[in-house]
């Protein structure tokens, strides 16, 4: 990293050199180290080692860490950079104009579905050196992402970068906003843009391995110093909140409407448009009504096959269910026609991809009683969670025949004094805070609290780990960290890369 500081020493100008800067914090973005904070662990010490070399390159990289690092790293680089500096060691000539940065506007180009938009804030180096950072936030929800409480999420930020072509860039996107009618351009608050960019940042950030652009990376801590920067005092719009209630109503409106006069199965196309409401308001950030060629394909060929046990009848209906939806939430959503003929389209297209998606668990081989048991909220991707943290199916286990007076095959795994003669069974004579040990653990891995303990717990299996071992070690984790969300992450992380057994 210090050898690729010193191209710091052949640029003039403080946006380069903050780039470059940029790219080399970047090379550690993403990454986890056990047992430690990566930002501390590599950065941190990036710093001792740029102060000892005590080169011009250090001295550079040193300068534009004080502006780009995080603030531990800017407190501690800004210190070094005065050390080297009473040394005697020689300064970039851009040292006195990094950071030294204003913002002006900011836009955004949108399209008209909602899936993302395209952030354009606009900056000059005291009127000069004027450039652009383009941040691509995008707005369907993607993977399992912990968004903080404190702003309500609006998106995750998947792309940036820079250009300095500004009144070329800006052209054309207000060309795009007029000539195409499935795209928006428009002036936004520099305020809002700060919360929402914030928001989408925090999102990214948070996500154990985001779906963002390879060379994301790079440009990350420039991203972030950028939005700092930027005035405070915006707002996001707060979700509407979909109670039970209201998705009933939703749902009737839908059903009572001329889309969804041909829908011959109304009792599989009731239940159809409820799982289509319930991904919008709860994975589509509270946008139940919006439709767009992406979301589709999403819920059809990844939210559906993961997530939901549906009847055959209801595997039959919606793709129907679903096109007569885009019909009607479009028409009550502005979407122009041109809009609602592609996403019909796309729906169509994953129509024929849906079967093959889709898969019943009865068709591994599995017990259709059993897996309805496991399943009593019809939440497919919690299954093979479920089915660890109950001995369900091995064949010693399998939960069939007695125990003592009790018939096991009566038994309900979501209730919870049913559960507890289960762990009873499969711990006979254990001490009953070893029972409530693995009974939160249990309740935790049927309901997914965290996702990452059920991570967790799989990639322990991949190395080598039994099943009983595991569970005792998530218990330990969960003994020391249960009422520290945060810091129950943190430590499942480290777990995840212990080494396999011996």
């Amino acid at each position: 990293m210090l050898r690729h500081a010193r191209e710091l020493l052949a640029v003039r100008s403080p946006l380069d050199a903050e780039l470059i800067v940029s790219e080399i914090l970047g090379s550690w973005w993403g990454h986890r180290v056990p047992g430690g904070d990566v930002e501390e662990v590599i950065g941190e010490a990036l710093i001792d080692h740029a102060t000892r070399a005590s080169t011009p390159a250090g001295l550079a990289l040193l300068t534009g860490m004080a502006y780009l690092g995080t603030p531990r790293q800017a407190a501690k680089a800004e210190r070094a950079a005065l050390e080297l500096m009473d040394r005697g060691v020689a300064r970039p000539g851009w040292a006195d104009r990094v950071g030294m940065v204003a913002p002006e506007e900011c836009y955004v180009s949108r399209d008209v579905y909602g899936d993302q938009d395209s952030i354009v804030c606009t900056y000059a180096y005291g009127g000069a050196e004027r450039h652009a950072l383009v941040v691509l936030v995008d707005r369907n929800k993607a993977g399992t992402v912990e968004p903080s409480a404190r702003t309500p999420a609006c998106g995750m930020v998947r792309d940036a970068w820079v250009s300095s072509q500004v009144d070329k860039l800006l052209d054309h996107c207000r060309r795009e906003g007029r000539d195409n009618p499935l795209m928006r351009f428009e002036q936004l608050d520099p305020r809002d843009t700060k919360a929402l960019l914030q928001s989408a940042l925090e999102m990214t950030d948070s996500a154990d391995d985001p779906p963002v652009n390879d060379n994301f990376g790079s440009y990350h801590a420039f991203v972030r110093a950028r939005v700092g920067i930027l005035p405070p005092g915006g707002r996001l719009p707060q979700p509407p909140v979909y109670g039970r209630d209201r998705r009933a109503t939703i749902a009737a409106r839908f059903l009572a409407s001329d889309e969804a006069e041909d829908l011959s199965d109304r009792s599989a196309a009731t239940r159809c448009v409820d799982r289509l409401i319930d991904y919008g308001c709860t994975h589509d950030f509270g946008r139940p009504l919006r439709v767009s060629p992406i979301k589709c394909e999403m819920f059809l060929l990844d939210w559906l096959p993961r997530k939901v046990l549906l009847s055959p009848t209801e595997q039959e209906a919606v793709p129907h269910v679903l096109a007569a939806w885009v019909r009607w939430a479009g028409k009550r959503t502005g979407l122009p026609e041109a809009g609602v003929r592609a996403t019909l389209d796309a729906v169509w297209d994953a129509t024929a991809k849906f079967a093959e998606a889709y898969r019943d668990p009865s068709a591994f081989g599995l017990d259709r009683e059993l897996v309805d048991r496991l399943l009593p909220d019809g939440d497919m991707e919690a299954l093979p969670r479920r089915a660890f943290a109950l001995p369900f199916l091995s064949g010693t286990h399998r939960l069939s025949g007695r125990h003592g007076s009790i018939d096991l095959s009566t038994l309900d795994p979501a209730d919870p004094s049913d559960r507890r003669i289960m762990l009873e069974f499969e711990h006979p004579g254990a001490p009953e805070d070893h029972l409530d040990a693995h009974e939160r653990l249990t309740v935790r891995l049927w309901d997914g609290d965290p996702p990452q303990l059920w991570e967790t717990a799989q990639a322990l299996l991949d190395v080598g780990y039994e099943r009983h071992e595991i569970l005792h070690k998530l218990i330990d984790v969960l003994d020391r960290c249960e009422n520290d969300p945060q810091e129950l992450r943190r430590a499942l992380r480290v777990l995840r890369h212990e080494p396999p057994p011996e």
